[in-house]
């Protein structure tokens, strides 16, 4: 039966999915807004103009895709920190989550490095009116400077939900989010002497927001007498090279399943970007909508990576496994739900991110793609994370490159771009190929999160022959 749910105590599951969720509120509501910010900048930005519009969804899409691919890396954290806590190794867990943080920082700015970097080869690539591409690098840039704190925003994501407080994340994340909308217009406009920066102010705002989240959560996760007992500025300790080691063992797979899958939609949207303005704005308006939902089962996921990392790290494999029968259940009763309402309120979604037709008449229908695909998203999503939580990353890396480069990019190429199977479905054929690709991951990984899941229980006592 579905993670043995059936021989379940009664309640034992109500229990069990309230625990998650009270975990997962405040992380998806921390998520929805960091998440918010790009939908801020894509709103903000329409309202400028077309052009100003297409730069932040360009640019909007390299720094998504950097941004993801080091968070990955920087998530192995999250079933470190949780099995070191679970396994009740105390001082062992305040030195990793020091580290942590100096790891954050280096890899931030890596990161940040490359962004630059691409620039001058988006130049060549991209076939766009200039201003447009002058107005992705400035976003590009901006958002860049950013990324150092971005990382080590989330090494202490990572210590403040695997002791199960995630309510400071959520604080400063909301103040962020307010924070990000009168900078956005500032810099947009070019208020109080500043350069008027069009949309390219967006990614400026989105590199000093992050700088703020990261500060103040810092201060808060030392201060706060919830987390006294496991203050990070307890002891100062240099980098320990080392121990980095172990982190990016761990980490490398998951970033590069996260790179795999949010490039896959970035580069949809350079392959899609000479097909005009209208298509570009639509897909990042629809992709920007999709992110904000996808942040519910991706913080289910992470509550879920949490909890199992501490039955793990306490060696009860069979409450790792029914938490983890748990958690899918939770996330697939509200995909259903998710799937109902986007269906029904499609056109009224696509109104919000832009007044104009084309683009809303083309949105409502590339929803009906996001709709389908709710279920099988938010499978893949949950069980990826929960396989984190047993540190289980290269199986799960191998279903995502099958699945998202394989099926999603190369068929999605097939069907939109060329004539091989018809006449090219443009921006519909990479979205139908979306839906089969996480198809095939949502099957795969749950079927393997059972196999490896039961493959952690004790062995069962033989049964003793009868006289």
């Amino acid at each position: 039966m579905f993670f043995g749910l059936a021989h379940a105590p009664a309640g034992a599951i109500s229990q069990e999915a309230r625990y998650l969720s009270k975990l997962a509120l405040p992380m998806m509501v921390a998520q929805i807004a960091q998440v918010a910010t790009g939908f801020v900048d894509t709103v903000m930005a329409s309202r400028v103009s077309t052009d100003d519009l297409a730069a932040v969804s360009l640019g909007a899409s390299i720094f998504i895709t950097c941004y993801v691919t080091l968070m990955g890396v920087v998530t192995a954290l999250n079933p470190i920190l949780s099995q070191l806590l679970g396994a009740g190794k105390h001082d062992q867990f305040r030195e990793t989550a020091r580290q942590g943080l100096w790891f954050g920082l280096l890899l931030g700015t890596l990161g940040g490095i490359l962004m630059m970097i691409s620039e001058p080869l988006l130049r060549l690539w991209l076939d766009l009116p200039t201003a447009v591409i002058d107005k992705m690098m400035l976003f590009i840039t901006g958002a860049a400077i950013g990324m150092p704190a971005a990382m080590m925003h989330r090494a202490l994501h990572a210590y403040a939900s695997s002791l199960g407080h995630p309510k400071a994340i959520m604080v400063v994340s909301l103040i962020a989010l307010a924070l990000n909308i009168p900078l956005n217009y500032i810099l947009i406009h070019g208020l109080f002497g500043l350069p008027k920066m069009g949309g390219a102010g967006c990614g400026w705002a989105t590199g000093l927001v992050f700088w703020f989240n990261c500060l103040a959560l810092f201060c808060y996760v030392n201060w706060h007498h919830r987390f006294r007992q496991f203050r990070l500025l307890g002891q100062f300790s240099w980098p320990q090279w080392s121990l980095y080691c172990s982190f990016l063992k761990l980490g490398l797979p998951i970033g590069l399943s996260f790179f795999v899958e949010v490039s896959l939609f970035s580069f949809i949207a350079l392959l899609i970007a000479n097909l005009g303005t209208t298509v570009i704005a639509t897909h990042q308006s629809v992709l920007n909508f999709t992110s904000l939902v996808y942040m519910i089962p991706q913080s289910i996921g992470t509550a879920l990576s949490v909890r199992i990392g501490h039955h793990v790290g306490a060696r009860h494999y069979q409450a790792a496994r029914f938490s983890a029968g748990v958690g899918l259940l939770l996330g697939l009763s509200i995909a259903f739900t998710t799937m109902l309402l986007v269906i029904v309120l499609r056109q009224q979604i696509m109104q919000v991110y832009t007044p104009d037709p084309a683009v809303i008449a083309m949105g409502s229908t590339l929803l009906l793609f996001a709709a389908v695909f709710q279920l099988t998203d938010a499978a893949q999503t949950i069980a990826s994370s929960a396989l984190r939580g047993y540190k289980l990353t290269t199986v799960p890396l191998i279903i995502h490159i099958l699945s998202f480069w394989v099926i999603g990019l190369g068929l999605g190429m097939v069907l939109g771009l060329s004539d091989w199977l018809g006449k090219a479905m443009g921006v519909y054929g990479f979205w139908s190929a979306l839906v089969l690709s996480l198809s095939v991951a949502g099957l795969g990984l749950s079927y393997y999160l059972s196999r490896a899941s039961r493959r952690h229980l004790p062995p069962q006592p033989a049964a003793k022959a009868q006289p």
